[in-house]
């Protein structure tokens, strides 16, 4: 495992200003040994014709935090998403999603991690499992990440 707080804070930065989909979801990130919470606030703009927020914005918050959490212990190469299992459990149409990633198993090529989806008021409402493989992209050539 890593242990690096100025690894898991570079991620931070690059994630927080070097992912351009995040200008639109604005989420909040938070980074440890082998876990990331992300938060994104619900906004109307979220919601599918039914009036509560779209699956797509469930994906993001869980592939997001099982991703980071996967990266925490990866210091030399971006990771990459390689599949991703959503369950959408529960409608939200208010206050906030939290998604809270773990790293479950890493090898030298690949990493497993799960992630859950809870609503600010503590309900379970999506759960989501990826397999995470190193890249050939140095962490360093990527904006956000080497800049201090």
């Amino acid at each position: 495992m890593s242990g690096n707080p100025g690894h898991w804070r570079r991620l931070e930065r690059m994630y927080l200003t070097a992912a351009a989909i995040n200008e639109y979801f604005r989420p909040q990130v938070e980074i440890g040994e082998g876990a990331a919470e992300i938060r994104i606030a619900v906004r109307p703009d979220f919601f599918h014709a039914a009036g509560a927020v779209h699956g797509a914005v469930y994906f993001k918050a869980l592939d997001d935090a099982a991703f980071f959490a996967a990266s925490s212990v990866v210091e030399d190469v971006f990771v990459r998403t390689t599949s991703f299992n959503i369950h959408l459990l529960r409608p939200v149409q208010e206050g906030a999603l939290i998604a809270r990633g773990a790293l479950v198993s890493a090898t030298r090529n690949l990493l497993i991690a799960d992630a859950e989806l809870r609503d600010d008021r503590g309900h379970l409402v999506g759960r989501g499992t990826g397999s995470f493989m190193r890249s050939r992209i140095r962490l360093e050539d990527i904006p956000g990440y080497s800049e201090e």
